[in-house]
């Protein structure tokens, strides 16, 4: 199961981080003209989707630091990671499907 959180961990921190610097730097997400799904939460609280790069930046950073205390077997990476995957679930479809499939995971087994 720790390499399955691991995978997942990198896959949302990497994309995540690099969509957030991209958007930040060119001033559109990578991919279609129009991001994805989740971006229609946003505009619904009336937020500009191209001005948050900075969080997705906040977040590929909170998935490194998950994916470091699941390697090295930290007791906290657990709760973290538990509470990352709820505080992800906005990301839709498959940062939801990751994060669902993570607290699942981690509600089910320990991370030693």
């Amino acid at each position: 199961m720790k390499v399955i959180l691991l995978v997942m961990a990198l896959f949302m921190s990497g994309y995540m981080l690099t969509d957030g610097i991209y958007v930040v730097v060119k001033g559109k997400y990578l991919g279609p003209e129009k991001p994805g799904p989740w971006s229609g939460i946003f505009e619904k609280l009336h937020v500009n989707v191209f001005s948050l790069g900075p969080l997705f930046i906040f977040f590929g950073v909170a998935w490194l630091i998950f994916m470091a205390g699941i390697g090295t077997g930290s007791a906290w990476a657990r709760m973290y990671g538990m509470v990352l995957s709820i505080f992800s679930l906005w990301y839709l479809p498959v940062g939801t499907i990751i994060a669902i499939i993570t607290f699942l995971i981690l509600l089910r087994y320990t991370t030693h």
